[in-house]
């Protein structure tokens, strides 16, 4: 009897013992929590600004001549290529005017040439040939004038755009000076915003930009900055910066309201983790990390530029360091945790 109690509790010590030892060789476990791996990503630093949308070049056309309207020869709301004509005024004056120019200019090459033949046969003057050299030539700018006054009664688009909406009619009479439509060229838009002069230095020709209009949320529009101004303004401290954006697709219009987001540089290898991994204490600012044998860490880091939902970290942090995302009220440094990888950086280290 006094055997079997003996043997009873050797083994019942085996089996506290046992667990125990077994346990030191694995990591203690502890509250789940919600990580992720660090990784590096590109970041571009840059700065917001408001600014316009203006278009290219535009211009309302007018008439360097009064004359009534003969034809309209476009269509409103259309393309126009570069020197199509648009209007024509009543031109029969100017015609008139023109033949009345070729003609005498007819008359004055008979009157040289028979000067000139008699002066080789030594029976005319140089005096005579000079005067009516001159009198052709006055007469030849006289046609050049009559043909210029008869090519601006038809009025062309100086360059290619979209034509607006006319504000005159066949048959109008128009003065000199006189709107009849607008010529846009929205091909190409112009952004005008202005930065403060602090980012000078870091202002040039060439800089990128995406834009936002409220009229297409959520379309980033991309451009290049081509002009800054030589000046900065006395009373804001600000620069003026005008930068060009591709408009292929014509959907944007002189006058939109632009948010702008200048690109000042970009970084190909910057540490960006949620913003939810931040604890703010004590004046600075902390992530929870995950140390050897799973044990949580408090570590100070320092921040650069935020984003909606990340803020890039520029001290504290290296790539492959584990951050606690979640939860990190329930946790204190030194306390064993389970790591719950939620970026699938586990996953994929498994599958390595």
């Amino acid at each position: 009897m006094k055997t079997n109690r003996i043997i009873a509790g050797l083994l019942l010590t085996t089996s506290l013992v046992a667990p125990s030892a077994f346990a030191a060789d694995k990591p203690p476990q502890g509250l789940p929590a919600e990580v992720i791996t660090v990784q590096t990503q590109a970041l571009d630093h840059s700065i917001h600004a408001v600014g316009n949308l203006r278009a290219n070049e535009t211009i309302q056309l007018s008439p360097d001549q009064s004359g009534r309207i003969e034809k309209v020869l476009f269509e409103e709301g259309l393309q126009v290529d570069r020197g199509a004509s648009l209007f024509v005024l009543d031109s029969a004056i100017y015609r008139a005017e023109l033949k009345q120019a070729q003609a005498r200019v007819k008359l004055s090459q008979i009157a040289y040439k028979r000067a000139e033949s008699l002066l080789k046969k030594r029976v005319g003057s140089e005096q005579d040939r000079d005067s009516t050299l001159a009198q052709l030539r006055v007469d030849q700018a006289q046609q050049a004038l009559a043909q210029t006054r008869l090519d601006k009664m038809t009025i062309k688009a100086p360059f290619a755009g979209s034509i607006g909406l006319r504000l005159v009619s066949p048959g109008d009479y128009v003065n000199v000076g006189q709107e009849l439509v607008e010529l846009t060229d929205l091909k190409t838009m112009k952004a005008d915003f202005r930065v403060p002069e602090i980012y000078l230095a870091a202002l040039k020709p060439g800089s990128a930009i995406n834009v936002e209009v409220d009229a297409f949320p959520g379309r980033i529009f991309s451009g290049e900055v081509y002009a800054i101004a030589p000046s900065a303004d006395t009373r804001s401290h600000n620069i003026e910066v005008r930068a060009r954006i591709p408009n292929d697709e014509g959907l944007l219009r002189p006058g939109l309201f632009a948010k702008v987001n200048l690109v000042m540089k970009q970084e190909d290898a910057a540490i960006v983790i949620p913003e939810q991994a931040i604890i703010p204490q004590n004046g600075g600012f902390f992530v929870m990390r995950v140390a050897q044998g799973n044990m949580v860490e408090l570590v100070p880091v320092e921040m650069g530029q935020r984003r909606p939902g990340t803020v890039q970290i520029t001290k504290g942090l290296i790539k492959g360091d584990v951050v606690i995302t979640a939860g990190q009220i329930k946790l204190f440094p030194g306390m064993p945790v389970t790591p719950i990888f939620v970026d699938g950086s586990q996953q994929a280290k498994q599958g390595e």
